[in-house]
């Protein structure tokens, strides 16, 4: 009876400890980090096509999940950034920053000027619509 118990309790706390886990790595996903797979040739050669993309979603604030816009902010994007943020037309897309503005707008544009559709298209890209900075990719 007694190694019944125990068997439960460990079940029991094994369970407990992959539901934090699993919580952990869902914030930290949804708050902090993201890894994101590149389409299209608009950032040749610095990313091809299948590049993996490190984002790093805190490293001008903490956004709010959902919601567009940063709760926090606590620097700004500068020149030479690789940024992946929202189009105007509601897709995800991965430019350079070329220019900072006073008023926290944005001008992105693509490494392979004949292939990219940036802010040479449709303008300069706010802070709000910013999800992030890659740190990393291969």
């Amino acid at each position: 009876m007694e190694v019944k118990n125990q068997k439960g309790r460990v079940q029991k706390g094994l369970f407990r400890a992959a539901l934090l886990a699993l919580a952990v790595a869902l914030a930290v996903k949804v708050l902090f980090v993201d890894l994101m797979i590149t389409q299209g040739r608009s950032m040749m050669p610095t990313l091809k096509p299948g590049s993996l993309l490190v984002v790093n979603k805190a490293a001008f604030g903490f956004r709010v999940p959902g919601a567009g816009m940063y709760l926090f902010h606590w620097s700004n994007p500068q020149p030479g950034d690789l940024l992946v943020f929202y189009t105007p037309l509601g897709e995800r897309a991965v430019k350079r920053c070329h220019l900072a503005n006073d008023d926290g707008t944005f001008f992105v544009r693509g490494d392979n000027d004949l292939e990219s559709f940036d802010s040479r298209s449709y303008g300069l890209v706010p802070l709000d619509h910013i999800l992030g900075k890659v740190v990393a990719y291969k």
